[in-house]
């Protein structure tokens, strides 16, 4: 999807996204311990203010933990938090995208993994210079992964990888349309409290195109 059309989207999946996302930041532990340099470190409690717009305009909501990077765009914590976690939370998808090639019995769920996996390689890449732009860390120790939405255990992970045939393919679509929700809770809380406006189109990108992916998943019909 073109990231110039993705912004006339983003106000719509926020509001379609919000009710199944608590806040990102409070469920991985506040999201503010990876920071920039310390001249522009980056709060773990952003203080929320509400700047009233002029007559027929909308308020607009600032962060005292805003930092603005060297493109002149701004960031904050849970634009930093939602990078650094969905990168691996993506690694995951595209590990379980590559299992299907070799184990799926369904030419089409074959297709769609192969699919999967070709979108999200290249926004972790995306998201990975985003961080580096930034001079901030790939990841926060403090981030627990397993508890992000969607996450599949390592347990779950082995079992997959040992099925082939259609009972591969029912568990696949179990735990990809799992993931995938998770990816659009994510995704609704940075469309609703994240400052980078990119970022802000990426995530409403990969909101849109998970909700696309779990739709064909479902269409399959596999018995």
């Amino acid at each position: 999807m073109n990231r110039q059309k993705a912004t006339t989207l983003v106000a719509a999946a926020v509001v379609v996204l919000a009710a199944g996302g608590a806040a990102f930041a409070a469920r991985s532990g506040g999201g503010g311990s990876a920071a920039a340099p310390r001249a522009t470190a980056v709060s773990a409690s952003p203080q929320r203010v509400v700047l009233p717009g002029k007559p027929g305009e909308p308020a607009v909501v600032t962060d005292s933990d805003r930092v603005r990077a060297p493109d002149g765009s701004t960031y904050n914590s849970i634009d930093t938090t939602f990078v650094q976690m969905m990168i691996v939370h993506h690694g995951q998808a595209i590990e379980m995208a590559k299992l299907a090639a070799g184990r799926a019995a369904s030419p089409e769920l074959k297709a769609l993994a192969d699919r999967i996996g070709a979108a999200q390689a290249p926004e972790v890449a995306w998201m990975r210079a985003w961080l580096r732009d930034r001079k901030l860390p790939a990841s926060d120790p403090a981030h627990d992964h397993r508890t992000m939405p969607g996450m599949q255990s390592d347990a779950d992970m082995t079992a997959l990888a040992a099925l082939t045939g259609t009972a591969f393919d029912r568990r696949f679509v179990t735990m990809m349309s799992a993931h995938h929700r998770g990816a659009i809770r994510m995704a609704g809380d940075v469309l609703g409290g994240g400052s980078d406006q990119q970022l802000r189109e990426l995530a409403n990108e990969m909101a849109v195109e998970q909700g696309s992916e779990i739709r064909r998943m479902e269409q399959l019909r596999i018995t």
